[in-house]
C-alpha cells in the first residue's frame, strides 16, 4: 500500500536542499516533482492539484521550525495536508440507540464485499461485540454458501433462507433474529454486480429501507485506481454512503483511489483490507496513513499489533523508547520476535520508520525469515554491552560479530547504519509532534 508513492516522495525530499528558509523557487521544483509523483500513483488530476496548491500556500516564505531543517519542514506540511486530504480525524461509529447496529455493505462484485462482512463481524468479536451476518446477496452463485462458511469460521452466527424470499425479506428477518438473540451487530451482504446499473441500486435501496441501517458502508477494490471514485459517486447517489473500506491494499502498490475517493466524494475510509485472512481488516486512521505514506512509519501501527501478542506493559515500554529515540540493538532484537507474531514479515518491515524508502524494493520483496534470522545472529553475536551502545563497535569488533554470526562485515555495518538511521528518526518525528502547525500568512 502506497509503496510507489512513499518511495517517490522519498527520494523528493532527499534532494531538498537544507536552507534555512524555503525559497519559492525550492518549494516550485519540489511540487512539480510532487504531482509527477501523486499522478503516477493514480491519485485523481483534480485531487492532486488541489493538494499541490494547498502545500504550496503553506510552504512558501515558511520560516524553519527550531532546529529542524528545510526538508524536514516541508514534510511536516505535506503530511499534515495528506492527513487532512484523507479525512483528518478517524469517523466516529454510528452506533444505533438501541441494539441491534445495523451496517449495510454494498460494492461491485469481486470487490471482496463478503469476505470483508466477515472481517468486519471479526474485528467487533475481537472488541466484545456480538455480531451477525445476514446473506442477501442472492445473485451470485454460492455467495449464501460462502457468508456462512465464513461466518462459521469467525464464529458468529449467519441468517439465511433458501428459495422464495427476496433480499429485503430476509434482512428484515434477520434483524427480528438479532433483536431476538439479544445481537449488538448485524452485517448485511447484498448483491454485488459487474458493473453499476440501475436494478442493483433499487434492491440495494430497497434493503436499506426494511432495514434502516446506521451505516452504509461501500467496499471498494483498490487496484481498480480511479475508477473507485466512479463507483463512490454513484452509490452514493442511491444510498447515503457513509464511509468505504478499501480492499486488496496489499496487492496495490499505489494507493491513489484512497486519497481520491475521500477527496472527491466527501465518503471517508473507515477500514482498510491488508490479506485474505479474516484478521487483516484495520480501522483507517489518516494520521498513521500519511505518516506511512512519508516514509516515516506506524509505530502505532506496529505497537497495537506487539499489544495483541506481548502484555501491555511490555508494549507500552517499546512506543516509549522509540518517541524518545532511544533504540539500540536489544529493542530491535525484541522488534524482530514480536515481528514474527504479527503477519507477512514484509508488512510489518514497512511499517517501520524509514525503512520501508530506504531499502530497494526488490530487496524488500525478498525479505524472508531466513534474512530476519542472519540479522538476528548478527545481533546475539554482539556483547550486552554492545548491543545497548552501538558506538563500541569498532573495526575489530564488527569483524568478530561477523564471523560469530556467519555474515560479513558489510552486513555488520549496514545493520550498525540502520540502527542510527532508526534513530535519527525517530528524534526527528518527536520534535515534529511537538511543533504548532504553522501560521497563514
Amino acid at each position: 500500500m502506497f509503496d510507489q508513492l512513499a518511495r517517490r516522495l522519498h527520494t523528493v525530499f532527499a534532494n531538498l536542499r537544507r536552507e534555512s528558509r524555503l525559497t519559492e523557487d525550492d518549494v516550485n521544483a519540489m511540487l512539480r516533482e510532487v504531482r509527477v509523483a501523486l499522478l503516477e500513483a493514480d491519485v485523481n488530476f483534480q485531487v492532486a492539484k488541489q493538494i499541490i496548491s494547498n502545500i504550496k500556500e503553506k510552504a512558501v516564505g515558511e520560516d524553519v521550525f527550531g532546529s529542524l531543517t528545510a526538508d524536514q519542514t516541508i514534510i511536516k506540511i505535506v503530511k499534515d495536508e495528506l492527513t487532512e486530504i484523507l479525512g483528518g480525524e478517524p469517523a466516529k461509529f454510528n452506533w444505533a440507540s438501541n441494539p441491534p447496529t445495523v451496517i449495510l455493505m454494498c460494492g461491485l462484485q469481486g470487490s471482496g464485499k463478503t469476505t470483508t462482512c466477515a472481517k468486519l463481524a471479526k474485528h467487533f468479536l475481537d472488541q466484545g461485540k456480538k455480531p451477525m451476518l445476514a446473506a442477501c446477496d442472492l445473485q451470485r452463485p454460492a455467495a449464501v454458501k460462502q457468508l456462512q462458511v465464513l461466518g462459521e469460521q469467525v464464529g458468529v452466527p449467519v441468517e439465511a433462507q433458501l428459495e422464495g424470499a427476496t433480499p429485503q425479506q430476509i434482512a428484515r428477518k434477520a434483524l427480528d433474529r438479532a433483536r431476538h438473540l439479544m445481537i449488538d451487530i448485524l452485517i448485511v451482504d447484498t448483491a454485488g454486480r459487474l458493473q453499476v446499473d440501475e436494478p442493483l441500486m433499487e434492491e440495494l435501496a430497497q434493503v436499506q429501507r426494511a432495514v434502516l441501517p446506521q451505516e452504509i458502508f461501500l467496499v471498494l477494490d483498490a487496484t481498480t485506481g480511479q475508477e473507485a471514485v466512479n463507483v463512490a459517486e454513484a452509490f452514493r447517489a442511491k444510498v447515503p454512503v457513509s464511509g468505504a473500506i478499501f480492499t486488496k491494499l496489499d496487492g496495490d502498490s499505489r494507493g491513489g483511489a484512497i486519497l481520491s475517493v475521500r477527496a472527491a466524494t466527501g465518503v471517508p475510509v473507515r477500514f482498510s483490507g491488508v490479506g485474505e485472512q479474516v484478521e487483516t481488516l484495520e480501522p483507517f486512521i489518516p494520521d498513521r496513513i500519511a505518516q506511512r505514506i512519508l516514509g516515516m512509519g506506524d509505530i502505532m501501527g506496529i505497537i497495537e499489533r506487539a499489544e495483541k501478542a506481548f502484555d501491555k506493559d511490555e508494549a507500552q515500554g517499546m512506543e516509549s523508547r522509540m518517541k524518545r529515540g532511544d533504540v539500540d540493538f536489544n529493542l530491535m532484537l525484541s522488534q524482530f520476535a514480536m515481528m514474527r507474531k504479527m503477519g507477512p514479515i514484509q508488512n510489518v518491515m514497512k511499517m517501520i520508520p524509514g525503512l520501508g524508502v530506504q531499502l530497494p524494493e526488490e530487496a524488500l520483496d525478498q525479505i524472508q525469515d531466513k534474512h530476519v534470522n542472519r540479522i538476528e545472529a548478527m545481533i546475539l553475536s554482539m556483547t550486552p554491552r554492545e548491543r545497548e551502545n552501538p558506538d563500541l563497535l569498532n573495526g575489530s569488533r564488527r569483524k568478530r560479530i561477523a564471523n560469530g554470526s556467519g555474515t560479513t562485515v558489510e552486513e555488520v555495518n549496514s545493520l550498525v547504519k540502520q540502527l542510527y538511521e532508526l534513530r535519527r528518526t525517530m528524534k526527528a518525528m518527536g520534535k515534529m509532534n511537538k511543533l504548532k502547525p504553522p501560521k497563514r500568512r
